[in-house]
């Protein structure tokens, strides 16, 4: 039988420290004096109790490593059960939020999705701002150390590929994420903090500032304001460019750069990859812009690469309301969210590698065909690639078709549009943020959605998130029975 002990003693511990994190948005109420600090006061009381006690009742089933279903369970079980605790805030503040609107508002930050369903966040205490904020934060980093040390340990989407690059853990899957949390989080704050840093010298104040660079560099997209980023322009549009950029890149070649090897990102091949495809399309974008509207030359190019760059890292920003570019751009807006930025990285979606290894397939199948009796093996960066890992990347493909289409029947069924219905499923499933047409595209938001749309929308962020196969494994019977 499966022992969900230690499983249940990292959640909890887990969730104990997203208790204390609430200590921070509580001081800056303190300071605003708008008396909301309570809320955050009673919510971190029940947060640090239900976690603490959890992992005190668990303690004594904690061993050196765990087992392939624990592993499994505890991917899935961290962003299910901490968005619920991240939503008390939401259900106890100046929001005053159902349960169904707080978690979807939780597990949005927590998947950094980055889609919403407040309005008038200007007036909102900055205490729930910062909490917003602090949810994408946590989760981007989180979900690094997923990338890096879980996935490629289970096998999931061909991510196994990157096992030797990142680190070996077989065997030693919490002491090995320890370690590795600690190689990346002195980067991930050194990038948040560089971030701010920008921000501040645009002119951004220091509150807008540190909400935005955790934002930004956790690809999660939550904006102080209704308007989202469309607050600001001009300086800040390219300072928060290039930290989506930088941190849609693998942050193992980070770690390796900090080691010495400083020339190992530029030959990556999905950093190339990924650093050209946003090049082009901001390239094709200005271009278009600058053919339908007058627009000024730099403002076209920024622009572009703004909302270029925020859709396909996943960040969900939106400067403008790009829904009125045209026919052409809102499809490309489409199908670039569904690319996705590199491996390892905060970046969500398919990811660039596996395009990779797609192409890398059909050409091998190609030559096959033109030459039936050769031996053709697919490579990646200049290594073969075995089935296993070609097989997990197809299997990932079908199945992320698949949900998308069973997500979109049945947002379609609660009323929804085609519209809206397809691109929210896409939105969700890939964690990009905002989606399209006039109800959730980036002039709205997911507020006026029926509860049983934000719940099939919260599951399939937190699908979406953890590549799919990772959580509905836990749906099949031979799991448990394992």
């Amino acid at each position: 039988m499966l022992d969900v002990r230690p499983v249940a003693y990292v959640i909890g511990l887990l969730v104990a420290c997203l208790g204390g994190c609430m200590l921070l948005p509580l001081v800056v109420d303190l300071a605003e004096g708008r008396g909301e600090w309570p809320v955050f006061l009673e919510s971190a009381a029940i947060t640090i109790l239900a976690g603490g006690l959890t992992a005190l009742s668990c303690a004594n089933a904690v061993k050196e490593g765990l087992s392939l279903q624990q592993t499994f369970l505890l991917t899935t079980g961290v962003w299910a059960v901490l968005p619920i605790f991240g939503a008390l805030p939401f259900m106890l503040g100046a929001t005053d939020a159902s349960l169904t609107d707080a978690y979807f508002e939780a597990m949005s930050g927590m998947t950094t999705t980055g889609s919403t369903v407040f309005t008038g966040l200007d007036d909102l205490p900055k205490g729930l701002l910062l909490w917003r904020g602090l949810l994408q934060w946590l989760g981007g980093i989180g979900i690094i150390v997923v990338a890096m040390v879980f996935l490629p340990e289970l096998r999931v989407g061909g991510m196994q590929i990157f096992r030797s690059e990142a680190f070996d853990t077989m065997g030693k899957i919490l002491p090995r994420a320890t370690q590795i949390s600690a190689s990346i989080s002195s980067i991930y704050i050194t990038l948040t903090l560089v971030c701010t840093i920008c921000y501040l010298l645009t002119g951004m104040n220091a509150f807008d500032a540190t909400v935005h660079a955790m934002t930004t560099v956790s690809t999660g997209g939550f904006a102080n304001y209704d308007a989202s980023f469309g607050t600001f322009s001009g300086p800040a549009e390219y300072v928060a460019s290039v930290f989506m950029v930088l941190a849609a890149l693998p942050f193992v070649r980070y770690v390796q750069m900090v080691a010495g090897a400083r020339y190992v990102l530029f030959s990556d091949s999905q950093v190339i990859a990924f650093v050209g495809i946003i090049g082009i399309l901001a390239v094709v974008t200005s271009f278009t812009l600058l053919s339908i509207f007058p627009h000024h030359p730099e403002q076209a190019v920024r622009e572009a690469l703004f909302n270029i760059t925020s859709i396909m890292t996943g960040t969900g920003y939106a400067s403008v309301d790009y829904m009125s570019w045209g026919p052409f751009l809102i499809a490309m807006f489409f199908f670039i969210g569904l690319i996705g930025g590199c491996a390892g990285s905060t970046a969500c979606s398919v990811k660039i590698f596996r395009y990779q290894l797609l192409i890398a397939s059909i050409r091998v199948q190609l030559r096959r065909i033109r030459s039936p009796h050769g031996v053709f093996v697919p490579r990646y960066q200049g290594r073969p690639v075995g089935p296993d890992v070609m097989s997990s990347v197809m299997s990932f493909f079908v199945f992320f078709v698949v949900s998308l289409g069973v997500l979109s029947v049945g947002l379609s069924l609660t009323g929804l549009d085609f519209i809206t219905s397809v691109s929210g499923a896409a939105t969700a499933i890939a964690n990009i943020g905002p989606g399209l047409g006039d109800t959730i595209g980036p002039a709205g938001n997911f507020a006026t959605l029926s509860d049983t749309a934000k719940w099939m929308l919260s599951f399939a962020m937190l699908a979406g998130r953890l590549e799919l196969l990772v959580v509905f494994a836990l749906f099949t019977v031979g799991f448990w029975r394992a």
